[in-house]
């Protein structure tokens, strides 16, 4: 006696859908899996700090670089203008240079002098010089300590952008775990960012499956959209050179676009294989 489709399982019920709606070949065959979103990534912050904003909510949609929430930065506002200020301030390293042109002046024009008149003593040549290289060396030190600043002032920078909760990539925020005024721990999971504009289908299949296949070949999925099975275009991304030990099986993977999120990431999916078409040229 054959069991009614009430019973049958989820992934059974795809299969017969997908044989009903289209035939396979003679030789063609049908690995079920999952598509999953091309990024699923739990955020969070580096350092702690007080949430002073919350810039999105679940379902907003954000883009690469997107600030997402800032916790409370003003002290580390103050530190990144007060370094600012300090390398900013050229006004000895200006009279350093000045003084290092007029000294040369005067110990050139002063060893001229005494290569031909000896009209000069040695003693202050000497004196003349010594001003001389001194005023090159405070001048050295100058250029030395303004680049300390700039690396000062860039950590300052630094400190306060690590404030900021940055989206890594385009996507929809899926989850929101904190509220503005909250204590936020470092490396607590505080937003969940998805990105679904290309899917990932995952599967495992018998080796003898594999045999031929190559990254960037284009394989026909059928993917559950809602109530109904639609066939889309994958290209093979991944094929594991190595088989479970266990199982024997080989893992692959394929992207398939999905701009307008018509298909919902974590559905069943089922890979045929059968007629693998030829990648299109770029």
């Amino acid at each position: 006696m054959m069991a009614s489709p009430e019973i049958r399982s989820p992934l059974r019920a795809v299969l017969a859908l997908v044989l009903a709606a289209a035939p396979l070949a003679a030789l063609a065959q049908d690995y079920p899996g999952l598509v999953q979103p091309l990024h699923d990534i739990t955020l969070s912050t580096g350092v702690g700090g007080v949430v002073a904003s919350r810039r999105v909510m679940p379902g907003s949609r954000v883009a690469a670089r997107q600030v997402l929430m800032v916790l409370d930065d003003r002290l580390q506002a103050v530190e990144a203008d007060r370094r600012r200020v300090i390398m900013q301030d050229q006004s000895e390293l200006r009279a350093t240079e000045e003084r290092v042109r007029i000294s040369r002046g005067l110990y050139e024009d002063a060893k001229r002098v005494f290569d031909k008149t000896g009209s000069i003593s040695r003693d202050e040549l000497a004196r003349l010089e010594s001003d001389y290289l001194g005023t090159v060396g405070r001048l050295e030190q100058l250029k030395a300590q303004k680049e300390r600043e700039q690396l000062e002032h860039s950590g300052a920078v630094q400190e306060k952008q690590m404030r900021q909760l940055v989206a890594p990539v385009s996507g929809v925020v899926t989850k929101v775990d904190i509220e503005v005024g909250e204590w936020a721990k470092p490396g607590e999971p505080l937003i969940r960012l998805v990105d679904a504009s290309t899917l990932v289908f995952k599967a495992n299949l018998p080796m003898a499956a594999v045999s031929g296949l190559k990254p960037g070949k284009v394989l026909p999925l059928v993917v559950e959209d809602g109530a109904r099975l639609v066939q889309v275009p994958a290209r093979l991304t991944f094929v594991s050179p190595v088989a479970d030990a266990a199982s024997g099986l080989v893992e692959v993977r394929a992207h398939l676009a999905n701009p307008g999120g018509h298909l919902r990431a974590g559905s069943k999916a089922v890979l045929r294989l059968g007629s693998v078409q030829a990648a299109p040229k770029p």
